[in-house]
């Protein structure tokens, strides 16, 4: 028997037509999609300071999906330049603002405004995709912040028990041991958390001798999901990897994989998805690589209409193991780049698929500086589970040369590497949701693109 159809399918089906029987369609999604398109474009300009600036004199009618085409991209530096200018409703009516600064960038964060209508659509989202990974009467963790009304771990525990399963909001890990004890307590069948965290709750708290835990399911989600992770989660636990992707911008809810785990099914009543040629702007055809834009199709405080996300993949083409007419979005690449050459440039998941695959490395930060004689030096502060051998930093070079970018670098003398270590039970404390990222401290004469 193959994956069952995705969960999304049947709401979607509700939500566009509000009937529950009947086949769903591509006409069915296309045609509601064009109609919130202009209504939201409608609502947009007519009551948003800057979407009303934006389009002053251009043609904003759409007359089909491709249309969208001509409009011009909102871009992240809006966010931060004019927030409530995007705004459609007045400010007493915000029922929840999120603030953004991404690591790196300077200047001020980008804020994100949410009804509670808005927040609501997400719950919807949440209760109805988590039915991929779990049944009523499953108890989830949830290993995320969860504390503030309408924060991430907040929305998802509501869905959850909308959906008639038990969820616990346990925030970030800080003790593996004491989140092994809690899961072991609360007899836990699936953990929804941090890559990074979820991995080294796997490998730091697992006793000797295999585990005792009854995870069954994991979704990961906030950052880039190496497979290597899910890889070595699947090894430890025996249980089915689930990969989420979401922004703030969107909702926080985007996409989640189906049982079929070959991309990401949409969330296509809520929003719209192109993928653009980063350089170009114009849109490519499915199949091939680009940016990820989005609208938001019925959000009520701050739409966003072609929102350049900076994300990178590509619509797979052709149906879907599990059978169903939504679009599948690839899992998505790291955003971040970090450019050694002209021409090449590192990504943090070019040292995830490498560094992980090491069953002693927990978790690790990168650095790059200059030297004193020119050259890159790359520092990795590395954590591990057990203490240090004399081979940990040999096979720890091993691993980084696997990426060829470094490999070359390191053989033509233009880059060296240098290793420090971490042994601590408290190895994820202080920990934030924020991806994580090569922090460049080259001078700006070094840092092309």
């Amino acid at each position: 028997m193959g994956p069952k159809t995705t969960s999304r399918e049947p709401w979607i089906k509700r939500k566009i037509s509000g009937e529950n029987s009947g086949v769903l369609t591509r006409k069915q999604i296309e045609d509601y999609q064009l109609l919130k398109l202009r209504e939201t474009l409608n609502r947009a300009v007519t009551k948003s300071r800057f979407y009303k600036r934006l389009y002053a004199g251009l043609d904003s009618d759409l007359k089909t999906l491709p249309d969208m085409a001509k409009l011009p991209f909102t871009q992240p530096e809006d966010l931060r330049e004019t927030p409530l200018d995007f705004l459609c409703i007045s400010q007493d009516e915000i029922a929840r603002i999120v603030t953004l600064q991404s690591s790196g960038t300077t200047g001020n964060p980008k804020r994100l405004f949410f009804s509670g209508e808005d927040q609501e659509l997400t719950v919807d989202f949440f209760q109805h995709g988590m039915l991929s990974l779990v049944n009523p009467g499953d108890k989830v963790l949830i290993l995320l912040p969860g504390k503030t009304p309408g924060s991430v771990g907040d929305l998802l525990r509501a869905g959850l028990e909308r959906a008639g399963v038990t969820a616990i909001v346990h925030g970030l890990v800080t003790s593996p041991e004491l989140t092994r004890e809690q899961i072991k307590r609360e007899n836990i069948t699936c953990l929804v958390g941090i890559p990074t965290q979820v991995l080294a709750l796997a490998r730091f708290a697992e006793p000797e001798g295999g585990s005792a835990l009854n995870i069954k399911s994991v979704l990961l989600s906030t950052d880039y999901v190496p497979s290597v992770i899910v890889s070595e989660l699947k090894r430890v636990w025996g249980c089915r990897v689930f990969n989420h992707y979401g922004m703030t911008e969107m909702g926080l809810g985007g996409g989640l994989e189906c049982e079929s785990f070959s991309g990401y099914h949409l969330r296509e009543a809520d929003l719209y998805v192109e993928i653009i040629d980063p350089v170009s702007g114009l849109p490519i055809p499915d199949g091939q690589p680009g940016e990820v834009v989005l609208t938001t199709l019925t959000r009520a405080a701050m739409p966003l209409i072609r929102y350049r996300s900076g994300d990178f993949s590509r619509f797979i083409p052709g149906p879907c193991a599990c059978g169903t007419v939504l679009k599948r979005l690839e899992r998505l690449k790291s955003r971040d780049r970090v450019y050694l050459t002209p021409s090449g440039y590192l990504t943090m998941a070019d040292f995830d698929e490498a560094l992980f695959a090491l069953d002693n490395v927990l978790d690790f930060e990168v650095t790059l500086t200059d030297g004193p004689a020119g050259e890159s030096r790359l520092h990795l502060a590395v954590r591990l589970k057990k203490p240090v051998s004399l081979e940990t930093e040999s096979r720890l070079l091993q691993a980084v040369d696997k990426i060829p970018l470094l490999r070359d670098a390191r053989r033509d003398g233009s880059l060296k590497v240098s290793f420090n270590f971490g042994l601590t039970s408290e190895i994820l404390a202080g920990k934030s949701p924020a991806k994580r990222r090569i922090s460049d401290q080259r001078g700006s004469a070094r840092n092309a693109g």
